[in-house]
C-alpha cells in the first residue's frame, strides 16, 4: 500500500505501509510492508545506509535486520558494513562463512552495541544463508581500521612481567583503567559518573613511553605495535578527539574501496549521524557547526546509488533510559502524530519532498543520553529530504537484550 500524497503542513500525509499484526521477531511493520520497502530501496542502488536514532531499541534493530534480509534474499545484496574494527569484523565474517564456534563467541570482542541477542540472531541467519549459498556468500566488514583489542593489553603486561617485572605495576597502573573502554566507551563512563578521572589518552601515551624505555622492547616490534594500537585507540576515541564525528572520510573510504574491489552491493549499518547523506549538526555540540558524515561522502561518490534510511521512534523504555515523547520541534514529534505501531515515508517522491523538505531536527539517543536534556539530544540538517531518502517511524520501543 502506498499513499504518500502531500498534506497541509502540521498534519501527516496518509502513511505508507500500514502495519499489520505485530510479530516479536519481526517488529511493528508487516511482512508485506517490509517487502515493498526493500524493493523500493533496491532500485538502481549500490549502497543502502540504514541508520537508527538509537542502538538500544529492539524494534529499530528488528526493522533494520528485516530490511537487510530482504535486500539479501530478493535483491542480491551480499555485504554488510558495520561500525567496528577490521579485526573484529574479520572474526564475524569468519563465523558466517565457516561456522566455527558460535555467533555469541564471535561477538566477544565487538563494540558493545553489537553484543546483543538480536545481533546473534542476525549472524546466525547470515551463517544459514551462506551455508545454503556457498558460491554466493554474504560478507561482513568493519568500517574502522584495525584497532587495539583486550588481548593486546595482556600481551604487553606479559612482556613486561617477563622482561622488566620491576616496572609491571607502573605499566599496569596505566593500562588497567583504560582497557575498560573496550567494554564501556570512555565518554559514556564520564556521562555515567564512573570515569576514574584522568583522560585515557594520557594514560596510553605514558604507557607507550614506558614500553619504549624498556631495553628488550626495542627489539620487539610486535609489542611496540600493540602499544601504538592502544594509544591510537584512545586518542581517536570520542573522548580522545573531543567530538562524535568519527573518521568519516576514513570510514567512507573503507566502504567505497571494499565495494569497488568486490563489486558487491552493500548494506551499511550505523547511527543516523553517520548514515545521513548530508552534513549534520549535533545538538550536544552546535558550536562545531556542520560536520561531514560517512553517508554525505558516499552520496558525493555514488550519487543516487547511495540511499539513506533513517529509523526513528516516538517514545519508550530503552532499559538504559525511559525516553519521553519528543519535543514539538523534532521531526519525530510530527511523525508521531499518526497513532500507528509504525509507518514510513519516501522523501524521494516529488509531492512528499515538496511537503516535508526543509531544515529539520531528528532525535538521537546515544550512550550518553540524559532525559533531562532531551531537547538537545538530536541532530540537525539543512534539508530533511537531502539527508534521508526514507523515514521509518516506530511508535513505541523496548530494550535490546544484552549478552552477558
Amino acid at each position: 500500500m502506498e499513499n504518500d500524497t502531500a498534506a497541509p503542513r502540521g498534519s501527516f500525509p496518509p502513511p505508507m505501509g500500514l502495519s499489520g499484526p505485530q510479530h516479536a521477531d519481526v517488529g511493528p511493520l508487516s511482512d508485506a510492508t517490509l517487502d515493498e520497502l526493500a524493493e523500493k530501496l533496491a532500485v538502481a542502488t549500490t549502497i543502502v545506509g540504514i541508520g537508527e536514532s538509537t542502538r538500544f531499541s529492539r524494534e529499530t534493530f528488528g526493522v533494520r535486520d528485516q530490511l537487510f534480509r530482504r535486500l539479501v534474499q530478493d535483491h542480491g545484496f551480499r555485504a554488510l558494513a558495520v561500525q567496528d574494527s577490521a579485526g573484529v569484523a574479520a572474526g564475524l565474517d569468519e563465523y558466517v562463512r565457516v561456522g566455527e564456534g558460535s555467533a555469541q563467541s564471535a561477538l566477544d570482542g565487538a563494540w558493545r552495541p553489537w553484543r546483543t541477542a538480536e545481533m546473534v540472531a542476525t549472524l546466525e541467519w547470515i551463517r544459514a544463508f551462506n551455508r545454503d549459498h556457498p558460491s554466493d556468500p554474504i560478507r561482513i566488514f568493519g568500517v574502522k581500521p584495525a584497532q587495539a583489542q583486550p588481548e593486546d593489553y595482556d600481551a604487553i603486561l606479559n612482556h613486561v612481567r617477563e622482561s622488566a617485572p620491576e616496572r609491571l605495576a607502573e605499566v599496569a597502573s596505566h593500562l588497567d583503567p583504560i582497557r575498560t573502554a573496550h567494554h564501556t566507551d570512555e565518554h559514556v563512563q564520564r556521562a555515567r559518573g564512573m570515569h576514574p578521572g584522568r583522560p585515557f589518552a594520557d594514560h596510553a601515551r605514558d604507557a607507550l613511553a614506558l614500553i619504549r624505555s624498556l631495553p628488550d622492547t626495542n627489539h620487539d616490534d610486535g609489542i611496540l605495535a600493540r602499544m601504538r594500537l592502544i594509544a591510537d585507540f584512545h586518542e581517536r576515541s570520542v573522548a580522545g578527539r573531543g567530538n562524535y564525528a568519527g573518521d568519516a572520510e576514513v570510514w567512507a573510504d573503507v566502504i567505497s574501496d571494499s565495494q569497488r574491489r568486490t563489486g558487491l552491493r552493500v548494506v551499511y549499518w550505523d547511527g543516523i549521524v553517520h548514515t545521513a547523506a548530508t552534513e549534520t549538526v549535533l545538538g550536544l555540540a552546535p558550536e562545531r557547526g556542520p560536520q561531514p558524515s560517512v553517508g554525505s561522502l558516499l552520496r558525493e561518490r555514488y550519487g543516487a546509488r547511495y540511499v539513506s534510511v533513517a529509523i526513528g521512534f516516538h517514545h519508550g523504555d530503552l532499559g538504559v533510559a525511559a525516553v519521553p515523547e519528543p519535543a514539538g520541534d523534532l521531526i519525530d514529534a510530527l511523525l508521531g502524530e499518526v497513532d500507528l505501531p509504525a509507518h514510513w515515508l519516501d522523501l524521494r517522491r516529488d509531492a512528499v519532498r515538496r511537503q516535508w523538505d526543509g531544515p529539520a531536527k531528528a532525535r538521537v539517543i546515544s550512550g550518553v543520553y540524559d532525559p533531562s536534556r532531551d531537547a538537545a539530544e538530536h541532530l540537525a540538517v539543512a534539508s530533511l529530504a537531502d539527508a534521508f531518502d526514507v523515514l521509518i517511524h516506530i511508535r513505541r520501543v523496548s530494550p535490546v537484550r544484552w549478552l552477558s
